[in-house]
């Protein structure tokens, strides 16, 4: 059955799915990288495909910016849908000197300055994690791609013009690695539904020296991330 923003009905999402923030990105991914393509999904110009790599079914979908929007797709990819496995590909900012511009992330958990988790209603917070299984899985096909990552704990931003300009600065004291603005709400949604999620970002601008990626050069250094991404999955 249809979702009010999913149109798909019921066995035309893949059990795993990739989910980059931009709907274009969700598109280059499976015009690039998928076979036999069949678009699920086009509500809100939120685009969905499912297709194929390498002999295994999978799909991918764009969730727009911020955690409430990646809260909506993620629990009806989860809840209507029996997706299982979802991995947040997207940008993010460095604000750690080490984690260079075209560096990749992988998110160990996501802290955050959002009121997300109240829901839950817990007398304190709660570790947003990603699943084990798919961060060692990440890391060991890193490995082999010879890429720049790095892993650790993210930070998702209810914000991406911050009018407190120096409060990332607080956030890398504390080890933090990089700024973004959906994980913290995908960890969550996964680990209350018992899926399994996971967070991979390309850095594409650093806080700390004010480098940055150009429109144009996101198109092209974001591949290595999308194929790590579906190597995991």
């Amino acid at each position: 059955m249809p979702t009010p923003h999913i149109e798909a009905g019921q066995g035309e999402i893949a059990p795993s799915i990739l989910l980059p923030g931009d709907p274009l990105r969700a598109k280059f991914i499976a015009e690039n990288f998928l076979t036999d393509i069949h678009q699920f999904n086009k509500v809100r110009n939120m685009f969905g495909y499912t297709g194929t790599y390498q002999g295994k079914r999978l799909s991918v979908m764009g969730t727009g910016m911020g955690m409430p929007s990646i809260g909506i797709y993620s629990y009806e990819l989860i809840k209507f849908y029996g997706v299982k496995n979802l991995i947040r590909v997207g940008s993010a900012g460095s604000i750690q000197p080490h984690i260079k511009v075209n560096d990749i992330v992988i998110a160990q958990g996501a802290s955050s300055n959002s009121s997300f988790s109240r829901q839950f209603k817990l007398r304190g917070e709660v570790a947003a994690l990603s699943d084990w299984g798919l961060l060692s899985k990440a890391v060991q096909r890193a490995e082999e791609l010879n890429l720049n990552y790095h892993v650790g704990n993210i930070m998702s931003s209810d914000t991406f013009y911050d009018f407190e300009t120096d409060s990332w600065e607080n956030w890398a004291k504390v080890g933090i690695m990089c700024l973004e603005m959906e994980a913290f709400a995908l960890f969550l949604t996964a680990q209350s539904l018992g899926a399994k999620a996971l967070t991979i970002c390309t850095i594409s601008d650093s806080l700390l020296t004010g480098e940055s990626m150009s429109h144009q050069d996101r198109e092209v250094n974001l591949k290595n991330m999308m194929q790590l991404a579906l190597d995991v999955v």
